[in-house]
């Protein structure tokens, strides 16, 4: 049975939880999970690996060393990326590419940096289209409906 008593579900929870930092945020994960795991099994898996394959969808930062500040976000049709350029000439020196997961965008701010941004859904081959307008790039990929599935045969063995 599930321990729903361990969980504080009231008024002060939300304003709880904003005032929270991400590492008191991680500590208070880590201990529902420790309680909520039974003890044979805490040996088998380890409560720190079980979020490293986790990527948060917050922009980059860094953009004195080479990383953009971008955001990703995705509605029914499109994928959109948004990345504000502090200089108006990168705009004529950058090149865009995109596979069916991430937008690579290259030559900026320097001519050898390469800046990768995972996109949030998978995104059509064709169809991409880029704006600049006020200081921002706007990327706009049309999402990959992927409805390809194959029947799978049973056979009986006697």
């Amino acid at each position: 049975m599930f321990p729903w008593n361990m969980f504080p579900f009231n008024k002060e929870m939300k304003e709880t939880m904003t005032n929270m930092k991400p590492e008191e945020i991680n500590n208070y994960v880590q201990d529902i999970i420790g309680k909520i795991m039974p003890g044979n099994m805490q040996g088998m898996m380890n409560p720190q690996e079980m979020f490293n394959g986790f990527q948060t969808s917050a922009p980059q930062q860094r953009s004195a060393s080479g990383v953009l500040n971008s955001s990703a976000y995705e509605t029914h049709d499109y994928v959109f990326v948004r990345v504000p350029l502090k200089n108006d000439e990168w705009i004529k020196k950058l090149r865009l590419y995109h596979t069916s997961n991430q937008l690579i965008i290259e030559h900026i701010p320097e001519h050898e940096d390469t800046n990768t941004i995972t996109l949030p859904a998978i995104v059509k081959r064709k169809g991409a289209i880029a704006n600049y307008k006020e200081g921002i790039l706007e990327v706009k990929i049309p999402k990959n409906v992927d409805m390809q599935y194959s029947q799978i045969d049973v056979t009986e063995i006697l």
